[in-house]
């Protein structure tokens, strides 16, 4: 799931993944036994931290480069590596207490 939401947020926004793709990825999930609050928990980690703040379908997204002056390229570019370095390690410590399983 990790590897689906940060991608999908770039194509969605957030109203669209969270109330019309990720009901569908729980359910199929459901169906091969892994639950419903995994898959939530998993989206999250990867929307929240590398996915919505660098997307182009964010409003806020806007905002911050508008208010900063910087082009959303640059902004992109700047970003992605820090928020991917963050979003590792929110993985290895939701992993080491518990809060996702693998």
């Amino acid at each position: 799931m990790r590897s689906i939401g940060m991608p999908a947020s770039l194509i969605f926004d957030p109203d669209s993944f969270y109330f019309g793709v990720l009901p569908v990825i729980a359910e199929t999930a459901k169906g091969f036994g892994v639950p419903a609050i995994e898959i939530g928990r998993a989206a999250l980690l990867g929307q929240m931290t590398m996915g919505f703040p660098i997307s182009p379908l964010t409003g806020s997204t806007f905002l911050l480069i508008g208010l900063s002056g910087v082009e959303l390229g640059e902004h992109q570019k700047k970003t992605i590596p820090y928020a991917f370095a963050i979003t590792i390690v929110m993985l290895i410590t939701a992993v080491l207490i518990g809060v996702i399983k693998f």
